[in-house]
């Protein structure tokens, strides 16, 4: 393995930094709401390019250049969807998930919120949740891991499966040390960085193209195909199908835990508006420029990229234009995107199995102490079950970030929305929607996948039916719930 010391450098200050956000926050958190949520005291700056940063991953700054390297401007139709997906969460989930989640008896997880907004006595909603939270974040991490493994492969000539367990190993450490506001100040800093390396690149690349004119009548001589949103690089037409699957992806937006934890930590619910604006022209600006990292790149670098190789475009288009220190810094670029959302994820997973499963059917009377460490212990575990899952190097990071981002999508997103805004609806509704959601997802990935249509679509809709369907068969809930969700309504109003 040829070491280039200037890009080891780079790297070793991007970690130094990362190690030190860890150690100063290290035992500020002494309980499960410092731990797992900050002490609700995040600012609209951290509130917001940590949801950012956590919700992009390596996948914009791999899978989607990936994507557009090989299928053109059509790639666009998954960032409109996702820029559609950002904004109306911000504007229809965050506020009221701020606000309901701790008048709701100060909520610190997704399946706490459900529990204590339903009034579940039996639990089950924690449980199932718990359930597929564990299930699709082992899924999601792995992804994050695989890009991982892919970003020192090429930059280093390290070992696949070497870079695999760097990448764990650093990711579990700082998220160990500090918990959730490590990892928020970390995805401050690594939104920034993210948002640099994914608009210099492009920039760059124009410049030495020639300007504009000449990438459009390069790509044009590769392929006209490159600038049709209807039809793909290679000539294949973009059905009806396969758009409204692209665009699909933004309902899944609705129920990322990694993503609504973000909400619920805000320190009030009157810094949505500032949060909202700046995670939008975040979006925007990064999908738009890693969408034209994958164009310039095709012109730069012909069709070099076979495969999963093309995911690696970003790379390669770093290393061609800069400095090695300033690939180095770019390369940091990445890895940040890789690690803000590793991090949240393995934050969630564990927390929710501490708060919702541990605490509901092991030991019901453990201590915050307690709490906290089997949260760490959790952490360890999903890092292991997750390295397991991308030990395949031919894995393509967006294929499976989709299956993930499809399932929380499904089992989550139309019961946050409709818990914030349905008064009549009941627990053996919000049940129906978790189980219907997520289970559709996991039979059509692995049954009907050859239709072609997203699995988040018949997910979403099959959930959001069983949800209604269910709770108006059922009896209307009891005058404690519908008393305890006018309090949070009244609150809202009164925050106005």
């Amino acid at each position: 393995m040829q070491i280039n010391w200037y890009i080891l450098i780079a790297l070793v200050l991007y970690f130094a930094i990362l190690v030190t956000i860890g150690l100063v926050t290290f035992k500020k958190d002494e309980d499960m709401e410092g731990y797992a949520l900050g002490g609700r005291a995040l600012g609209p700056w951290v509130t917001s390019m940590s949801a950012e940063a956590s919700d992009m991953s390596g996948w914009m700054l791999m899978g989607l250049p990936g994507y557009a390297y090989m299928a053109g401007i059509s790639a666009f139709w998954i960032a409109i969807g996702l820029i559609l997906g950002t904004w109306a969460n911000w504007a229809v989930t965050a506020r009221r998930l701020r606000v309901f989640t701790q008048v709701m008896n100060n909520s610190i997880t997704l399946p706490e919120y459900f529990d204590n907004r339903f009034m579940d006595t039996k639990k089950s909603l924690r449980i199932a949740s718990a359930f597929f939270i564990f299930i699709f974040f082992l899924i999601y991490t792995s992804s994050s891991f695989v890009a991982g493994g892919k970003l020192f492969n090429t930059a280093f000539g390290m070992d696949y499966h070497t870079a695999l367990f760097l990448t764990a190993g650093i990711v579990v450490f700082y998220t160990l040390m500090g918990g959730f506001a490590a990892v928020c100040w970390t995805d401050l800093f690594q939104g920034f960085l993210m948002f640099f390396s994914i608009l210099i690149v492009p920039v760059t690349a124009m410049y030495y193209i020639g300007g504009v004119g000449p990438t459009i009548t390069r790509l044009n001589a590769i392929s006209s195909n490159y600038f049709s949103m209807i039809e793909g690089a290679d000539g294949s037409v973009l059905s009806l199908t396969a758009i409204v699957s692209l665009v699909g992806w933004g309902l899944g937006y609705f129920g990322q835990p990694h993503i609504l934890v973000r909400f619920m930590a805000i320190r009030s619910s009157k810094n949505i508006k500032q949060a909202t604006h700046i995670a939008v022209t975040w979006v925007v600006v990064s999908l738009a420029m890693a969408v034209l990292v994958g164009l310039t790149g095709r012109v730069e670098l012909g069709d070099s990229l076979k495969g999963s190789a093309a995911e690696t475009v970003f790379m390669h288009m770093s290393g061609r234009y800069f400095h090695p220190f300033i690939a180095g810094i770019i390369t940091s670029g990445i890895l940040g995107a890789i690690m803000s959302t590793s991090d949240s994820q393995l934050l969630v997973a564990a927390s929710s199995f501490t708060t919702d499963f541990y605490k509901i059917l092991i030991h019901k009377k453990a201590t915050a102490k307690e709490l906290v460490m089997v949260s760490r212990i959790m952490i360890v575990v999903v890092s292991v079950l997750s390295l397991i899952l991308a030990l395949d190097p031919n894995s393509m990071i967006l294929t499976i970030v989709s299956y993930a981002w499809a399932g929380f999508g499904s089992a989550f997103g139309p019961l946050v929305i409709l818990s914030l805004y349905w008064r009549r609806m009941t627990t053996k509704g919000a049940l129906a929607g978790i189980i219907v959601g997520g289970s559709t997802v996991l039979i059509w990935k692995n049954f009907f996948a050859s239709t072609g249509l997203y699995e988040i679509i018949p997910g979403f809709i099959l959930s959001l039916a069983a949800i209604v369907v269910v709770s108006l068969l059922d009896r209307e809930p009891p005058k404690e719930m519908t008393d305890h969700y006018d309090e949070a309504v009244r609150t809202l109003q009164n925050e106005a």
